[in-house]
């Protein structure tokens, strides 16, 4: 059985993989029929919106790729870690739209790509290691937020994800009901 901050991880991995996505066509390409979904037709050069699962389906059989804006490289996770590092514990950063099920899509691609490639390898220790950072970064910030028994932190759980708002609604029950048990 799956506990409420898993499922809620995998809700945000199926709601990520049906989140439509700006692709380029690479290619033309007449409709496509991918498990009963058509798709296209596709002009090259042309900039479409599609269902993410669709856009990976795509993007292998070489048709589309990704807009450089739209995908996460070490460039954008070292500004996040950046962000994150500076502010004091008492701020927290707005993150990408669905950054947590593309940091998990983008981790998992170079893990797999990594096996039988060495530069693949170092790319992918090194965006775990930063991707590490961030959530440690994050995740202090979110126990102290929890355990924060004021008012005024509703500008801030706004820049939460919904994984970390998730996260922060568990841990501010256990921290207020530990309190109550304690005093």
């Amino acid at each position: 059985m799956l506990s409420s901050r898993e499922s809620s991880i995998e809700d945000a991995d199926f709601i990520f993989e049906n989140t439509p996505v700006r692709v380029v066509a690479l290619r033309n390409s007449p409709k496509i029929n991918l498990i009963g979904v058509e798709v296209g037709p596709f002009n090259e050069g042309n900039e479409y919106s599609v269902k993410f699962w669709i856009a990976k389906e795509l993007e292998k059989g070489g048709v589309v790729r990704f807009p450089e804006e739209e995908t996460l490289d070490a460039s954008r996770l070292y500004k996040i870690q950046w962000t994150e590092r500076i502010q004091p514990v008492s701020q927290i950063s707005s993150l990408p739209e669905m950054f947590y099920p593309r940091l998990r899509h983008l981790l998992a691609e170079l893990k797999r790509s990594s096996k039988n490639n060495l530069e693949n390898m170092k790319r992918y220790e090194t965006m775990r290691r930063l991707s590490q950072d961030i959530i440690t970064c994050r995740l202090k910030k979110i126990i102290s937020l929890a355990s924060t028994s004021g008012g005024g932190v509703e500008q801030i759980l706004k820049n939460l994800t919904v994984e970390e708002r998730k996260l922060h609604e568990d841990l501010r029950r256990i921290i207020k009901g530990w309190r109550t048990k304690i005093l």
